[in-house]
């Protein structure tokens, strides 16, 4: 089982995720430094540190790649929303200028992760049909904590809540891209402001006519 053979007390799969995650990291680098048509197998390797044959044990193609660092930012904004939500006091605004404080700083706080999230996101078809499948789950993430907030359980019109919620979302994102272009003179705290005002407001509304 040569494979399996431990070196320096580290396995074989510890070291071979080592190498995954150091790909990656380069990955995020050159597209959030230099741009998807910097990202070269022998570009990768060279910044990752290793041989190319340690691309193609993880990687079969540069989609692969984008798809993959697409999803670990993915991932850390959904566990960075959900923990500010269960952290939050228990109010909307509270709840909702939380989440929308640490899902626009997991982007901002590192640009290279806006850049590879908003705008090299829409760069290949396989990407954005990623994108569309992960504003789909980030809406239902919302309308989830939505639905269990304001304890809407029987006869919610599920219909009208995933329409808000995709709305949100769809929004956020789009006014996200346009502010990192610089279309939109506001600041972060301007920004959070705002998109809470508005998360509250529909969110509110939406609960309001439920219970009549």
């Amino acid at each position: 089982m040569t494979g399996q053979r431990t070196y320096g007390g580290i396995s074989a799969a510890e070291r071979r995720s080592g190498r995954r995650t150091a790909l990656l990291d380069a990955a995020l680098d050159i597209l959030g430094t230099q741009g998807i048509d910097k990202l070269t197998v022998s570009a990768l390797c060279t910044a990752a540190g290793l041989n190319e044959r340690y691309y193609y044990e993880n990687f079969d193609s540069r989609d692969a790649v984008l798809s993959a660092v697409f999803d670990l930012i993915a991932e850390e904004l959904a566990t960075t929303l959900l923990a500010s939500l269960h952290t939050a006091p228990e109010a909307p605004r509270a709840k909702a200028h939380a989440a929308i404080t640490a899902g626009i700083g997991v982007l901002t706080d590192d640009p290279r992760k806006a850049r590879v999230a908003l705008l090299v996101s829409a760069s290949t078809p396989e990407l954005r049909l990623r994108t569309t499948h992960t504003i789909k789950a980030f809406a239902s993430l919302v309308a989830a904590e939505g639905i269990d907030f304001y304890g809407l359980t029987e006869a919610t019109p599920t219909t009208e809540i995933s329409f808000r919620a995709t709305y949100l979302v769809g929004g956020l994102v789009q006014t996200l891209s346009a502010w990192l272009h610089g279309d939109l003179p506001m600041t972060r705290d301007e920004l959070v402001e705002a998109t809470t005002d508005v998360f509250v407001l529909l969110g509110e509304d939406l609960a309001r006519g439920i219970r009549g």
